[in-house]
């Protein structure tokens, strides 16, 4: 499909590298709940009502003047492995990958701005900064919420706010999120204190690609789980107050590896791209551990020639949907893990690492 081989040459927006704490604050999420009034909710819709939201929200994006030069995924129109490649750069849900149903998707050109449709609401809209920027992520939203709301009505309860299909996006309807990088806190044994303390503060911790996955590679998402009572502002000033604090941890615990225990960190950061630069076969999910142990590395400048860039893109680059894209076809398990340690042998030595 043209559009995707497009994404997959283009930069996402926030992988960059850049913004505040953008070391250890990866990347900053925003993302709306809304449903079309006069329409049931997802689960209970028609298949004629279905195309109908497709293509009503398809239209009201024409009309928008940040979406106006987006990509339209159809169902129809997306392999399986499309919609992979989609869920592996954060465009898409896993629920909306394994969708089977009229569904659709509207990318930005700069992969900043998403809206899934016909997810578990009839429409998630998302933006995603690089580092730690949900106050720019939250203005790019919500410019995008009002222009998508003056072409279609939402549903909206005046006391209850934006209604849902889930109780716990009622409300705002808002859920933000930040991913971080947290190998220090991961090797100090802290990060486990920090979890239980934001379980009591109703947040939530979840991996890489979000709900239902596990935190790999020192990398975890915290999100907000309240929306109802709360408005959006003080969603998002709540967050922003605990992320801050997770980066002075992070920040203190890897000055006390440094200080107390550098050959140990050293030995983990070289093993790491030893591994990286070696490798003829490798998983996923070992390749994430050793980038993570070399993206700790650059941050502290015991690696020379890599940048945040780089790095980000290597976490998917090297994921099995963008390998396939690569190639040009469809690649077995063991395929994948050579064509992966080749392509970090490649990105290596472009750098000057081999």
């Amino acid at each position: 499909m043209a559009e995707i081989d497009s994404l997959m040459k283009s930069t996402c927006e926030w992988l960059r590298g850049r913004g505040e704490a953008s070391d250890i604050v990866m990347s900053s999420r925003i993302r709306l709940a809304r449903n079309i009034q006069g329409y049931s909710f997802t689960h209970r819709l028609a298949k004629d009502e279905a195309e109908d939201l497709i293509e009503m929200t398809e239209s009201a994006v024409k009309h928008s003047g940040y979406l106006k030069d987006s990509w339209f995924f159809r169902h129809k129109n997306l392999s399986s492995l499309d919609k992979q490649f989609l869920l592996e750069r954060h465009l898409i849900s896993h629920d909306l990958a394994s969708c089977k149903t009229d569904m659709a998707v509207c990318v930005s050109q700069n992969e900043a701005a998403a809206i899934m449709v016909l997810e578990e609401d009839h429409l998630r809209i998302q933006v995603l900064q690089s580092g730690f920027s949900l106050r720019e992520a939250w203005e790019i939203i919500n410019r995008i919420d009002s222009e998508v709301e003056q072409q279609v009505p939402y549903s909206f309860h005046q006391v209850l706010g934006y209604l849902t299909a889930c109780p716990t996006n009622v409300g705002t309807g808002l859920r933000a999120s930040c991913m971080m990088h947290l190998p220090a806190l991961v090797m100090t044994k802290q990060v486990n204190k920090i979890l239980q303390a934001l379980a009591k503060l109703n947040l939530a911790s979840r991996g890489m690609y979000g709900e239902g996955t596990q935190p790999s590679g020192n990398f975890f998402q915290f999100s907000n789980q309240i929306t109802l009572g709360q408005k959006e502002e003080e969603i998002i000033d709540s967050l922003e107050k605990v992320i801050k604090q997770i980066v002075d941890h992070e920040r203190e615990a890897r000055q006390a590896l440094l200080s107390k225990k550098k050959e140990k960190l050293e030995d983990h950061v070289w093993r790491g791209l030893g591994i990286l630069k070696s490798a003829r076969f490798i998983s996923s999910k070992e390749t994430t551990a050793h980038l993570s142990m070399v993206r700790l590395g650059v941050d502290l400048g015991i690696i020379k020639g890599l940048d945040l860039l780089k790095m980000n893109e290597l976490f998917i680059f090297i994921q099995p949907a963008h390998l396939q894209r690569k190639c040009n076809r469809v690649l077995s398990s063991a395929e994948r893990d050579f064509e992966r340690a080749s392509l970090l042998r490649r990105e290596l030595k472009s750098v000057g690492l081999i």
